[in-house]
């Protein structure tokens, strides 16, 4: 079966119609799925965002590979249009939240990663004791 992934950044269509899929069928296609938020001013991650965040600790392995990415506003996006929304994610990125609210890099410093990070871990009780 073909999923039907955004063509471009325009292409709300497909971003829709994923959306309407069970998580069984997009999960193979994930990391490619996710490439479609790296900026959240694309109008496919307006629709893409809240569906996964949605989706919630299931998505943590495909998570880790953005966190642990050197593009720091892709990892910006994701900690605040998808795993802030998500209680259970944010439990599941535990670790990676803690490394970017205590060690982050002079980078993860300046995109906000930091302050995203930290916000976070205050608001979902990940984390705490």
């Amino acid at each position: 079966m073909s999923l039907p992934l955004p063509r471009d950044k325009h292409d709300t269509q497909n971003a829709q119609a994923l959306t309407a899929l069970p998580w069984e069928e997009i999960r193979p296609a994930m990391p490619q799925i996710l490439e479609w938020v790296q900026d959240a001013n694309w109008p496919v991650a307006a629709i893409l965002l809240p569906y996964l965040a949605g989706i919630g600790p299931r998505l943590a392995p495909y998570l880790k590979t953005v966190l642990a990415s050197d593009d720091e506003q892709w990892k910006y996006v994701v900690l605040l249009g998808i795993v802030r929304h998500s209680p259970g994610l944010a439990t599941a990125v535990d670790g990676q939240l803690q490394r970017f609210a205590l060690a982050p890099t002079a980078a993860e410093l300046e995109e906000g990663v930091a302050e995203a990070a930290r916000e976070i871990l205050a608001g979902s009780g990940a984390g705490a004791a």
